[in-house]
């Protein structure tokens, strides 16, 4: 058992009517060789018969008496940690900014597009058509309005042009990942190309 340190001891309940503790998932967190935790992660460590919402809420409890910190990332990813008051747990700023800078399209390769397996990379590459769909149509509409094409141009028209387009094949990637991915789900990989 970990001796929890006295800033930590002074701050937490002690109230042994839960079935989980405020005093065992800070033991568990310090006994552990891991700087960090998922819910998952410390649900796994703890004991399998407290559910993930009793982890959940004896971590919300502690991060609100600043025993425990959060990180969120991206892909919706939540890191709990002890707020070490001394340190800058768990991550420096390098660390940082290598893991945001970790986006799905930084991740998405041509092999992930052509097979469909990156889906958070597809998904990321279809919103964004979407959203320069939007911009499109909105240059378009107020060169439209404002007519301040020059004559014989037409760039009003090539911009809404483009933006249906664009639109268009945003849809379509759409469909062809959610229908990959449903196969998948029926069917299992197919696995068309080799791994690498």
């Amino acid at each position: 058992m970990s001796v929890i340190p006295s800033w930590i001891d002074e701050r937490i309940d002690r109230n042994l009517d839960n079935t989980l503790t405020q005093e065992h998932v800070v033991e568990t967190m310090l006994e552990s060789e891991r700087p960090f935790f998922s819910i998952r992660q410390l649900h796994a460590r703890i004991k399998p018969d407290v559910t993930r919402a009793t982890v959940r809420n004896r971590l919300q409890e502690l991060q609100e008496i600043d025993v425990v910190a959060t990180e969120t990332y991206p892909d919706s990813i939540s890191l709990y940690y002890i707020n070490h008051p001394e340190s800058d747990w768990p991550v420096s700023p390098e660390g940082k900014h290598a893991l945001n800078a970790n986006t799905p399209l930084d991740r998405l390769s041509t092999r992930g597009f052509l097979t469909f397996s990156d889906t958070a990379g597809i998904r990321t590459l279809v919103l964004a058509g979407f959203q320069l769909s939007l911009v499109l149509f909105a240059l378009g509409g107020v060169l439209t309005v404002s007519g301040a094409d020059v004559s014989g141009t037409q760039s009003d028209i090539v911009l809404w042009g483009t933006a249906f387009d664009l639109l268009l094949v945003s849809i379509l990637l759409l469909v062809a990942e959610r229908t990959v991915r449903w196969i998948r789900d029926r069917y299992g990989s197919l696995d068309l190309l080799p791994s690498t």
